[in-house]
């Protein structure tokens, strides 16, 4: 189920948690990120490629596009027994931005995104029919859990696709992994 932990900057004992979906997307939107919850238009089997998944969810990637320009779309999708899962993960869980909106639906799985406003940080637990849309400039990280197991749409508004600017702020290890989040609910 998704969730939203609100912390303190500084505390990484969470002020609140919400699992109530409206409750969720409101107080996203009041920081400007966007969260939706889609339905596949048509089923797929568990092995589909990725053409076939865009397709199932066309008519929401459509309405997206015209509304943020996007240009591209693509699907990731990372198993626990992905060769490079550590590397991948390393490297997301770091505190950065884009220029470009981070948008991801998640297909399957879940993932832990954080997000870094002023002096708080927003966790978002996004599963199964969860899209996420994080403003170009926001700082943020993102936790995949040390056994990843997710497939995603993404979608950019350049060709380029992910390119992220790391601010060294090492301010994600004082914060639990996905792992640790999952325990502690």
């Amino acid at each position: 189920m998704s969730a939203l932990t609100t912390y303190s900057e500084n505390q990484t004992l969470p002020v609140v948690t919400t699992r109530d979906f409206d409750n969720i997307a409101a107080n996203l939107s009041r920081i400007g990120v966007q969260f939706e919850r889609w339905q596949a238009e048509r089923q797929f089997s568990d092995d589909a490629k990725p053409q076939e998944i865009i397709d199932a969810y066309q008519s929401s990637i459509d309405k997206l596009k015209l509304q943020y320009g996007f240009q591209s779309v693509d699907v990731i999708s990372l198993k626990a027994d992905h060769p490079n899962k550590d590397e991948l993960r390393q490297k997301f869980l770091s505190e950065h931005i884009h220029s470009d909106f981070e948008v991801r639906f998640f297909v399957e799985g879940r993932g832990l995104f954080y997000l870094h406003i002023v002096d708080t940080v927003y966790a978002v637990l996004c599963e199964q029919g969860d899209l996420i849309s994080v403003p170009g400039g926001t700082l943020h990280w993102f936790d995949m859990g040390e056994y990843p197991n997710f497939k995603c749409i993404r979608l950019f508004t350049t060709p380029d696709g992910w390119i992220a600017e790391f601010t060294g702020n090492p301010i994600a290890e004082k914060f639990p992994t996905l792992d640790q989040y999952l325990l502690q609910e």
